[in-house]
């Protein structure tokens, strides 16, 4: 299985974009992209060049694979996926992302960044239909429940969680209900509460050329 070998901060500072990678420190003060407002490389600050319209085609793509930690070979599968499905390519493409189990998982509140969902569903943190689940590509589907397990209630996290989900921010395609530790997927992700960090069209240009 393919790795990415670039630091989380790195990966901001080469898009030129806070990616949120690493919860509320990219809120802070703190943030490498704050302090280092250039790409990373050994030849100090050199500046952006001015991106073609292929480059910038690429740019967007970059952003959304690094966004939602995912590598090239599974989201050329995602946009393959999207085309064959009816309607508008950008659109579905869209929904199979924000629809991936860590990226729910983030969206409820439970984690502070995807990639910690991302990393809490590979420990078996979670249950879809009272059966654990630890793939985080898995795709959940509407009417479905997902709950914490009963290794994430023993964990160290599980005091972090449970405050975390009192002032969660749920997007209205998923339903939290914070005492039962557990969300139901109520819809479909609607346009306006989908991931806006980056431009859908250009990647869809990107590989429809």
């Amino acid at each position: 299985m393919g790795r990415k070998l670039d630091s989380t901060c790195s990966q901001c500072r080469r898009t030129g974009v806070k990616l949120f990678l690493k919860g509320d420190l990219c809120l802070s003060s703190k943030c490498t992209l704050v302090k280092r407002n250039y790409p990373p490389g050994v030849h100090g600050v050199k500046g952006r060049s001015k991106l073609t319209s292929y480059g910038e085609q690429l740019q967007e793509k970059q952003k959304a694979k690094r966004i939602y930690g995912i590598l090239e070979k599974q989201f050329s599968k995602y946009y393959r996926e999207a085309s064959r499905r009816g309607g508008e390519n950008g659109e579905n493409l869209m929904q199979i992302l924000e629809m991936r189990l860590d990226n729910v998982v983030y969206r409820l509140g439970f984690a502070a960044s995807r990639p910690q969902a991302r990393q809490m569903v590979s420990h078996g943190f979670f249950t879809i239909k009272d059966k654990k689940v630890n793939i985080p590509s898995y795709q959940v589907r509407i009417g479905e429940v997902i709950a914490l397990s009963a290794k994430a209630k023993k964990s160290k996290l599980f005091q972090t969680i449970q405050e975390r989900l009192t002032k969660a921010l749920v997007p209205s395609w998923l339903g939290l209900e914070p005492s039962k530790l557990s969300a139901k997927v109520l819809d479909k992700p609607k346009a306006a509460e989908m991931e806006n960090s980056f431009s859908v069209k250009s990647i869809i240009e990107f590989y429809s050329r």
